[in-house]
């Protein structure tokens, strides 16, 4: 057992074969060790899983690898899903159970419900998470025989979903703008279902449905993939709120996805790290690691769909696999998903420099699927700012990380994250972050001036920077990112770089991605329609943000 447990751990062998193989059970044998739904109470699966095995197993999480003896002999059990009861609160009411299905596959329960006539509108805010989870729940919502407004219809939607974000100030009062034209349509006595999604949703929980009477339903990130229960359950009667710490089941939903040619893949949900200045940890909950080969099944379906791109996405991915039992490793999955036939570019976001590895470094240059693009936030050039902000790394280990990719990828592409005026900066520690800057010279940079986040411990500290003090470093830092951007691209000039086709600009030129992640426009004589190809492109201009060339050769 513990033999086979470490081949499936190294992933040399799927472990349907190998139950096909080596179980001494046949029925388990014949199935590929496929077992299907159990429960303490299944009394049936006796001979396969005695009590005892079974209690183990329900014990750990999708993705864990359980070894147990019972008087059978040793058995090793993969956790390929966790079944959860829908669980909600209505207003002033106490946690209760919901009427959704057994079955746990996130829209059963709506759909015995039967279907709801009408359109949709999903708004957006934010990062690449919220964009995935909007996604999911529009097709939970396609699923409830919705159908997408119209273009300039979307005010007279019957269902509308604001997913929002809270990272910066006065997102509170930004879910308020945005909410009013559908509060007055419920005043006027319109038919619409509001529902508030997201970060902002998570936070504020059921004092949002107390400050918006009309807001049947807010819901956070972790059920994103359950959104058509939980709609229901606001059906049944009343403000519902689905915001307690929940287990995210696999999504047999098929997302809308907004590209037909580049797809975001979740990978880790959630973060455990207590940086003192974010927001996230609160609103997204604890790190949720999906089972590897759940990720490549997925993965494999979008190749089957013609995707030639996929986005792996996680809060803190470098962190995949920390949760699991036994623990695996970032690098270990990138691995694992980088040699599915007909996925040409894979990407990944967000990394964290605390688990940043040279194992990944490795995969990365020696899988040629996988782009040489890495998103790594710094924050800050000095080490007392990085202490406060508890990131649990130094400048110095920040810049040799880029310094050992770039001595593996020399033209990797990087992009960071930056913050200033965090309380107690001073201008000497400000000065540091340029310097950091000038160390590593960033393909592009996220900026921000600090403010003050519900629930972070920064927030009730003294000494906060003057915000015309913030406003001023704000200014000087994007000036250097600007001219720094501006001089990565002019690397690009009277180079021939291939390019990932995703669609036309205002202009009617071409518009995709280089491996490293800059953004290409290019023209094309020919007239070939190029979605979804990879083109050679003849750089001729070079932007801070983009570059521009024309196509050189056929596109395959």
């Amino acid at each position: 057992a513990s033999e086979v447990r470490g081949q499936l751990l190294g992933a040399a062998e799927d472990f349907a074969r190998i139950a096909e193989r080596l179980s001494l059970c046949r029925s388990t044998a014949a199935s590929g060790g496929d077992v299907g739904w159990v429960g303490r109470g299944d009394a049936f699966l006796d001979d396969i899983l005695p009590p005892a095995v079974r209690d183990a197993a329900l014990a750990r999480q999708p993705g864990d690898l359980v070894k147990a003896r019972s008087g059978r002999g040793w058995h090793l059990v993969r956790i390929e899903d966790v079944m959860l009861d829908l669980r909600v609160r209505r207003l002033g009411q106490a946690l209760e159970p919901g009427a959704g299905d057994r079955a746990g596959a996130g829209s059963g329960a709506a759909a015995e419900a039967g279907a709801i006539e009408g359109t949709y509108v999903v708004q957006t805010m934010g990062c690449q998470m919220n964009k995935a989870d909007s996604e999911r729940m529009e097709g939970q919502l396609l699923g409830l025989g919705l159908r997408p407004a119209a273009e300039g219809a979307e005010e007279q939607a019957r269902v509308v979903v604001l997913n929002t974000c809270s990272i910066r100030d006065n997102a509170e009062q930004k879910v308020f703008r945005h909410l009013e034209p559908y509060i007055q349509r419920k005043r006027q006595g319109e038919d619409v279902a509001l529902i508030v999604s997201g970060c902002v949703a998570q936070q504020e929980g059921e004092r949002l449905l107390q400050q918006v009477p009309e807001v049947d339903v807010v819901v956070g990130p972790q059920y994103a993939n359950r959104l058509a229960d939980v709609l229901h359950e606001s059906m049944v009667g009343g403000q519902v709120c689905a915001t307690d710490e929940a287990r995210i089941m696999e999504d047999i939903t098929t997302p809308n996805r907004q590209s037909s040619t580049s797809a975001w893949v979740n990978v880790i949900y959630g973060c455990n790290e207590r940086c003192t200045y974010c927001v996230v940890p609160a609103t997204r909950g604890s790190e949720q690691s999906r089972p590897m080969e759940s990720v490549r099944r997925e993965v494999q379906g979008l190749a089957a769909a013609g995707y030639r791109e996929v986005v792996l996405l996680g809060q803190n991915i470098d962190a995949w696999g920390c949760d699991l039992t036994p623990r695996r490793r970032f690098a270990d999955l990138l691995q694992y998903v980088g040699d599915v036939e007909g996925i040409d570019r894979i990407r990944f976001l967000t990394s964290h420099p605390r688990y940043f590895s040279d194992e990944l470094i490795d995969v990365v240059c020696d899988t040629p699927a996988i782009c040489e693009q890495f998103i790594i936030p710094f924050q800050s050039g000095d080490d007392e700012v990085l202490r406060r902000m508890e990131r649990g790394y130094t400048a110095e280990r920040y810049v040799r990380i880029v310094e050992r990719i770039r001595e593996r990828m020399p033209d990797a592409g990087f992009l960071a994250d930056a913050i200033v005026g965090f309380p107690g900066e001073t201008e000497e520690q400000f000065q540091r972050t340029l310097d950091l800057m000038e160390a590593v010279k960033f393909d592009t940079l996220n900026t921000a001036a600090y403010s003050p986040r519900p629930n972070t411990l920064a927030a009730t500290w003294d000494h906060q920077v003057p915000e015309e003090v913030k406003k001023e470093r704000l200014q000087r830092i994007n000036d250097v990112r600007d001219r720094h951007c501006l001089q990565r691209s002019e690397r690009f000039l009277g180079r021939t770089v291939e390019v990932l086709v995703e669609g036309r600009n205002r202009r009617g030129q071409w518009r995709g991605r280089t491996r490293g992640g800059r953004m290409c426009y290019f023209d094309d004589e020919g007239g070939e329609d190029m979605l979804g190809r990879l083109q050679d492109v003849c750089i001729k201009e070079a932007y801070r943000y983009s570059i521009v060339g024309e196509a050189a050769g056929l596109s395959r």
